[in-house]
């Protein structure tokens, strides 16, 4: 049987090329099937000549390599194509909108990249004297003094990586304060509406959690949390604007509940680019909250990092906050307090959360953008992603039913559900033929208290034309499934891969190649 390619084409058919015999390539027209890098290359070639490393004395004892290290020998042509084939299938914030809800993926500006590449931030080590990096310290002490002036807080520790870290950062603070008064209070309260990774954190710092549940127009419950506070609560994670898209109305008046009952209120601050130069939590009551600057203050965060969640406190937990931290003196030099100074000026630390003192790239991106837009600026950027997200809610609601449409203005996000689809068909069978709309799909199955949630969140940074674009394609593929279209069933057509078992994918990963065993004929 002769092979057929993806036009259709047969031999047969007559052709110049009848001769040769057809191959199925798996290549969409430009879009070339990439091979394992093992496939393309062998560990028995090289791409480069290079003359025997002289013999020296070996320095690594028992972990020594004794034998070949197995990668593939490639030309430079091959390896520059291969990892230029592999790029053009992951899709990027340079390619397209991407509509991930909670996560703020927006347009990095590229003045920004050109400050952290600046060799005095680009090439700095952490283990240089504090003499020569006096520039890098300026740049975190003035971005800190941004953060404290646009949250209404006391003070900041700049050293947490990213969201969850800064969490467990913020935990640990309300940790170190109880310890101090001599308190054993051992419950973190946690709404429904809050950050997944909010109940973990408050675990790993030792602490047992329970739930707040939340009303029925996706807020939390006060009559629930007041009624549940006590001798034994620590404290409650909240997360606001909340993961269904809403600012959290009652915040004061959970705020001030928790500290009349003797707790701390810690806010994740994951989605603080809905109200950045709007409102300042501190003013809100909130003892602790991560930022991330990966998300609001630009970098789009993935594929693990890099990423930085600094955490701002209140009066009452700012003595317990971690080290180092920087410190600017009368003259104007600035210095990095450490353990062996803490006792004079920071006793009650609870300790240190990573090696040095943070990521110098986000730090550098961070304070650009912030000082590109200016307090009005930054003041727009919530404005204008509040107006993203809700023309997107009201551009669809009709189409898919928006649980919360009711609730009033919804803020960075926009969420929608999968009830009012056909029998058998779900969001995930939307979110695939986003697929192939040109499309990466947006946040689905969470937040949980929504069945088959689907979260969009645009972004300040997109236009309206970019917008329209996005609301026309997710409407063809809501009706399609509304509709019973069984095509959608087997969506995405037109990608590279199609449709995976996604359960299987996660449980049964297969992350190691080797080498297919050779055949060897019968005697």
């Amino acid at each position: 049987m002769n092979a057929i390619n993806q036009s259709g084409w047969k031999p047969e058919m007559g052709n110049a090329s009848e001769t040769a015999p057809a191959t199925f390539t798996g290549n969409k027209a430009l879009m070339l099937e990439e091979a394992l890098i093992f496939e393309i290359g062998t560990a028995a070639t090289t791409g480069v000549d290079l003359a025997d490393a002289p013999k020296v004395a070996a320095r690594l004892g028992n972990l020594e390599r004794h034998r070949d290290i197995g990668l593939p020998g490639l030309s430079e042509p091959e390896t520059v194509r291969h990892y230029t084939r592999l790029s053009r299938q992951n899709y990027a914030i340079d390619l397209g909108f991407f509509p991930l809800g909670s996560c703020t993926m927006k347009h990095n500006p590229r003045l920004n990249e050109k400050v952290a590449r600046m060799a005095g931030f680009a090439d700095v080590h952490p283990l240089q004297p504090v003499e020569t990096v006096q520039g890098a310290l300026a740049v975190i002490n003035e971005l800190a003094m941004w953060l404290i002036q646009l949250t209404g807080m006391h003070g900041v520790a700049m050293t947490p990586k990213a969201g969850a870290h800064g969490e467990l950062c913020g935990i640990l603070c309300i940790k170190a304060a109880l310890a101090a008064r001599g308190d054993p209070r051992s419950v973190i309260l946690v709404p429904e509406s809050a950050h997944g990774t909010n109940p973990a954190s408050a675990a790993f710092a030792g602490f047992s959690v329970e739930n707040i549940p939340a009303t029925s127009e996706g807020r939390v419950d006060l009559a629930a949390l007041t009624a549940r506070l006590g001798p034994d609560v620590a404290g409650v994670m909240i997360t606001n604007p909340n993961t269904c898209g809403l600012f959290e109305r009652d915040m004061k008046a959970i705020s001030d509940a928790v500290h009349a009952a003797g707790g701390y209120v810690y806010c994740d601050g994951a989605n603080f680019n809905a109200i950045v130069g709007r409102v300042r939590p501190g003013d809100l009551g909130i003892d602790a909250m991560h930022i991330n600057l990966h998300k609001t203050f630009s970098t789009p965060h993935g594929g693990g990092g890099p990423g930085s969640g600094p955490v701002v406190l209140s009066e009452a937990l700012s003595p317990y906050g971690p080290l180092p931290y920087t410190a600017r003196h009368a003259d104007g030099h600035y210095t990095l307090i450490e353990e062996e100074t803490a006792q004079e000026c920071h006793p009650h630390s609870f300790g240190r959360m990573t090696a040095f003192h943070g990521q110098m790239g986000m730090f550098t991106r961070a304070l650009s953008y912030i000082m590109s837009h200016g307090a009005d600026g930054l003041r727009q950027v919530a404005e204008d992603a509040v107006l993203n997200a809700n023309y997107i809610l009201r551009s669809l609601e009709d189409v898919l039913e928006a649980p919360f449409a009711d609730s009033g203005p919804c803020m960075h996000e926009a969420l929608f559900s999968d009830n009012g689809l056909a029998d058998g068909f779900s969001t995930l069978d939307i979110a695939k033929g986003l697929i192939d709309e040109g499309y990466h799909p947006m946040t689905v199955y969470f937040p949980l208290v929504v069945h088959g949630a689907m979260l969009v969140e645009p972004t300040e940074t997109e236009s309206k034309a970019t917008l329209d674009q996005f609301i026309g394609a997710l409407r063809s593929v809501a009706e399609r499934a509304k509709a019973g279209d069984p095509s959608l069933k087997s969506a995405p057509h037109h990608a590279p891969r199609r449709r995976l078992d996604e359960t299987q994918a996660a449980r049964k990963p297969v992350l190691v190649w080797r080498e297919p065993e050779q055949l060897v004929a019968a005697e």
